[in-house]
């Protein structure tokens, strides 16, 4: 189940599908680093790893293992998957090198899927009828009083843009003046401490690679590929080497 985001309307049925989807899955952009192979919306194989130091090390070594371990080879992967940012730096950078490095080793296309609509479903396909009516609002830290941030409808249709802002008591106050909004993300403790509006809520929504894949499937079925020389990570502010 997915909440009330409805993957299955993108996929197409049996008769009309002439092959599977084989697809590497690899997000870096927050603290902890994972990769799955998914076949189609299925998880094969996940490798996940939280000391954010290591995320460059840890990348190749758990690609060639889950590929083991599923009994598959790089020449049958069909597409890899990154998380575009926004997020870290360096996280960024790195997963979008390796899966450049592969992509052009081996001609296979580039999927490109915003960290922010990740997280939204990840939050949402754990929702509850409770939030049924609700707007999905992730923040990743982007250090002092800044976050990145947007706003998701439950079908994970962009309401607020990704953005950089530095959080105040009125973010968000048209919106919450007519929906429920639920904040999550290690960006959203920033606001936690000033957020006072009765239609605020918060949660603790963790999500990796596997929430990737169900987005990055998505892509490969509309052929919504990126460009593999120009692709850039989604950094949505200036890089400066002290934060």
């Amino acid at each position: 189940m997915f909440g009330f985001f409805d993957l299955h309307k993108f996929i197409p049925s049996p008769d009309n599908k002439k092959k599977l989807a084989l697809i590497i899955n690899i997000d870096t952009a927050t603290e902890s680093a994972s990769v799955c192979l998914s076949m189609d919306s299925e998880i094969l194989g996940f490798f996940n790893n939280d000391q954010q130091k290591e995320h460059a090390s840890f990348l190749h070594h758990s690609i060639q293992t889950v590929l083991h371990d599923c009994n598959k080879s790089l020449i049958d992967v069909d597409a890899f998957a990154v998380t575009s940012g926004p997020g870290s730096y360096t996280g960024l950078r790195v997963s979008m090198a390796t899966a450049k490095g592969f992509c052009y080793t081996l001609s296979k296309p580039l999927i490109m899927v915003n960290t922010l609509k990740v997280m939204c479903l990840a939050a949402n396909k754990n929702a509850g009828d409770d939030l049924i009516d609700c707007l999905f609002c992730p923040m990743i830290d982007a250090r002092r009083m800044e976050v990145f941030t947007a706003v998701y409808n439950s079908k994970l249709e962009s309401v607020v843009d990704p953005h950089a802002l530095i959080v105040t008591d009125n973010f968000c106050l048209d919106l919450l003046k007519k929906k429920r909004i639920l904040f999550f993300g290690n960006g959203s403790e920033k606001f936690k401490k000033i957020a006072t509006h009765i239609n605020i809520f918060f949660a603790n929504v963790e999500f990796n690679a596997n929430d990737l894949s169900k987005l990055a499937y998505v892509s490969y079925l509309q052929r919504d590929f990126a460009d593999t020389t120009y692709s850039q990570p989604q950094y949505f502010k200036p890089f400066h080497s002290n934060t």
